[in-house]
Order: C-alpha cells, then structure tokens, then sequence
C-alpha cells in the first residue's frame, strides 16, 4: 500500500535512472569490461585500471543503492507497507548495506594487496604478460619463494572472493528490484 499520493514524475524518473544506473555499471563491469582488459591488456595496465576503477564504481553503486532506498522509503511509509512492500526495501536495504561495505572495505583491501604484489612482481621482471594465465608457473614459482607474496596472493583471493560475492549480491538485489518496478511501473 503507497501513500495516499502518488509518486511524481520527478520522483519516478529519479528511481529509473538510480536503478538503472547501478545496473548497467553492474553489468558492463561484471561481464563485460573485465574479460576485454583481461584479454587485452597486461597484468599491471589491469591492475592499475581495476585500482583506479572499481572505487569509483564502488562508490556510485553505494550511492545509487542508497538513493533507491531513500526514495522508496518516501513514497512507502513503515506504517502502511504491504509484504512486498516490506521486502523491496529490505531488498533495497541490503543493496545499500552490501555495496557501502564492499566500496569501504573489501575493493579497497583487493586494490591496495594488488599494488603491494605488483611491486614485488615487477622487482621479479614479472606483469607484463597479457592475460591471467599466459604465465602461471611464473607466479607460482614467485609464491613458491616469496613468503609475503604468497601471503599477499592469499588475502587478494579472499578480498576478491568477498568483493565479489558482494557484488553478486547486488546485482540480484537490482534484478529482483527491476522485477517488482516492472510488475508497479504505474506507482512506483
């Protein structure tokens, strides 16, 4: 149940373009821009790419999520939520609270661990390979040597990992979101 008005134009196209903002960042970075830079440029290009990046998609994604909520929440009053009302902002809720998490804290770890294993990587002659894999025994052999490389390999992984799940999180809080705006285009 809304309130007892509707939703403005204004209002309506400001949650459009939020949502569809996250969205197709979420898309284009996830599936699309990775596997080019990946297959086309070398590890350190990548990397210095990714580092400069991912904050800055990180941080407009925390920043669409939260406007979503703010302006669902406007037009949807606590007091008057149906179920799949109450579930759209919780859905909007932890959209918000994945993404401020991994733009504060799991991006930012991935980003500085890679700057510290490209320094070591480049002291070895390494990183200038194009793609992940054209030369792993390389890396492995440098993980095999070097006790804080391979502990720093360790925790991008995990930090990855966790960035990654978030973002995998977000981007079904934004699928099921343009779900429900699809089946309530009429209010919201």
């Amino acid at each position: 149940m809304s309130t007892d008005r509707d939703p403005s134009v204004t209002a309506k196209l400001l949650h459009l373009i939020f949502l569809s903002t996250f969205w197709g960042m979420q898309i284009w970075v996830t599936f699309i821009s990775g596997f080019v830079m990946d297959s086309s440029l070398n590890r350190h290009t990548y990397g210095f790419i990714q580092s400069r990046l991912f904050p800055f998609y990180l941080h407009v994604g925390s920043a669409c999520a939260f406007f979503n909520l703010a302006i669902f929440a406007m037009y949807h009053p606590s007091d008057m939520l149906d179920d799949r009302e109450a579930f759209q902002i919780f859905i909007f809720f932890v959209c918000v609270t994945v993404a401020a998490v991994n733009a504060q804290w799991f991006g930012e770890m991935a980003s500085d661990i890679m700057a510290d294993m490209h320094l070591i990587e480049q002291a070895c002659g390494l990183g200038q390979d194009i793609g992940l894999s054209s030369n792993r025994e390389a890396y492995a052999k440098l993980c095999e040597s070097d006790p804080k490389y391979k502990r720093l390999s360790s925790r991008l992984w995990l930090y990855h990992l966790l960035s990654s799940l978030c973002n995998l999180c977000c981007i079904v809080c934004n699928g099921y979101s343009l779900y429900y705006l699809a089946e309530n285009l009429s209010t919201l």
